[in-house]
């Protein structure tokens, strides 16, 4: 059920109660002037939208093993691609695709290609802010509820590795890509991709032999965790590495939104201001809430498939998205709340990346079941034009009930866009300096 609260934001939402922002905003006693700064302040506390807390501290060794391990195409089968591959610091820690493309292909970001034409089924999602994230993946299959671990690998990640975990759903993301024949395990032509698909624990023990073959390694390791020898660890120190490396490099706090939370009127132009009501004002802070503005809750809001899929669908090319891990009809072509953290730098957007420009992905949530019935393939790039699933009226008629009804005119798309850009810390425009300039194993490191 919808609080009192939720319902009014909902009719707010239609377009003739969308209201401009006002210069100012007489208070309803003492007759006092209340300033617009004061009044989104108060909004944002209403809605619960925070800013963004310090991440927690990393010990430097773990940042260093972690950075190495995320840049070292070692972990995967054929040695030709690393977990930052496909998530360039130099494009927002995504690819600037819409789809990703795994190992075996070459190239680097929008001009990466695979021999095959093969295509990831989803975007790569960005890394920003992890830490305020309860799952990951777009499908949330990984998440922690009640200090428990809830993962595709079940009872192969033991309580022994899940208390190597230190920072939550993150520390566990390096454990999945690494088993995905089509991101870096490969098909063939390598020890790992030889293992049966469902012997997760040999595949990892497989990546820990090659990684403790190199001295510099092993000492990383020992350094990282100093305790534990590195014949007792296993890839959840990796993987609680990797976590530590993106938590300490990738989570940033000083977005002008964060200054102007702090009570720095100034930190936000007159458009940004205005697009701020705007945005915690009508149904956008519904979904778009907490620090990282996503509720870590799963929504369809009525995105066109394309691409390989999921499996999902009469010939498997579909992707029913968080349907696959809960298996309730009713999530069927949900996907988790985008976070709005610098959102500027992780363009193209949606699960499958199908919107290219932040405005245009905006506009899409007005008559979202217009835009998706007039959805143009021709944006796409020339390999997804003919993958289109033509499962258009099955999403529209399991839309959430959320965006149902809401028309946002010009002007409102153009302040929500407006405040879009109040979100990014300029810290994370050039994250040049979050690559290595060598890993242990000697592979080159991918930088554009």
């Amino acid at each position: 059920m919808l609080s009192a609260l939720a319902l009014a934001l909902i009719a707010a939402c239609r377009q003739d109660q969308v209201q401009p922002l006002e210069p100012a905003v007489r208070a309803s006693t003492n007759a006092n002037t209340v300033s617009v700064e004061d009044v989104v302040r108060n909004l944002a506390a209403q809605r619960g939208v925070t800013r963004m807390p310090r991440p927690p501290r990393v010990r430097g060794a773990l940042v260093r093993l972690g950075q190495a391990l995320a840049f070292d195409k070692i972990l995967s089968g054929n040695r030709d691609i690393s977990c930052m591959t496909c998530h360039l610091p130099a494009y927002g820690t995504g690819d600037a695709r819409s789809l990703a493309i795994g190992q075996g292909a070459s190239g680097l970001g929008p001009d990466r290609a695979h021999p095959t034409g093969a295509f990831i089924p989803r975007n790569a999602p960005p890394l920003f802010n992890l830490t305020t994230l309860t799952s990951l993946f777009l499908d949330g299959r990984v998440s922690v509820e009640q200090g428990q671990f809830h993962t595709p690998a079940g009872s192969a990640l033991t309580a022994q590795m899940s208390r190597v975990l230190e920072y939550g759903p993150v520390s566990a993301l390096g454990l999945f890509p690494v088993l995905s024949r089509e991101e870096m395990r490969g098909q063939s032509g390598n020890e790992l991709a030889a293992i049966p698909d469902d012997n997760m624990p040999l595949i990892w023990r497989k990546i820990m032999r090659r990684l403790g073959q190199i001295p510099e390694y092993r000492a990383m390791f020992q350094a990282a965790y100093p305790e534990t020898n590195f014949e007792d660890m296993t890839f959840a120190h990796a993987s609680n590495a990797i976590g530590g490396f993106l938590v300490d490099q990738f989570s940033f706090s000083n977005a002008p939104w964060d200054q102007f939370l702090d009570g720095k009127d100034r930190a936000l132009s007159p458009a940004q201001l205005a697009g701020a009501q705007t945005f915690l004002t009508i149904k956008c802070s519904l979904c778009h809430t907490g620090p990282s503005l996503s509720d870590n809750k799963f929504h369809n809001v009525a995105i066109a498939q394309f691409g390989p899929g999921k499996g999902n669908g009469p010939d498997g090319r579909d992707d029913f998205g968080r349907f696959n891990v809960t298996g309730i009809t009713a999530d069927q072509y949900a996907f988790r709340t985008s976070p709005l953290r610098n959102i500027t730098q992780t363009a193209p957007y949606g699960h499958d990346g199908a919107i290219r420009g932040l405005r245009d992905f905006i506009a899409h949530y007005s008559e979202s079941d217009v835009k998706l019935r007039a959805f143009d393939v021709n944006t796409l790039e020339p390999l997804l034009r003919g993958t289109l699933v033509p499962n258009t009226e099955a999403v529209i008629a399991q839309r959430d009930p959320i965006i149902l009804g809401v028309v946002l005119p010009t002007t409102t798309i153009d302040q929500l866009t407006a405040f879009m850009t109040a979100l990014t810390d300029p810290a994370a425009i050039d994250l040049s300096r979050t690559v290595p300039r060598r890993v242990p194993s000697g592979l080159p490191i991918d930088r554009p």
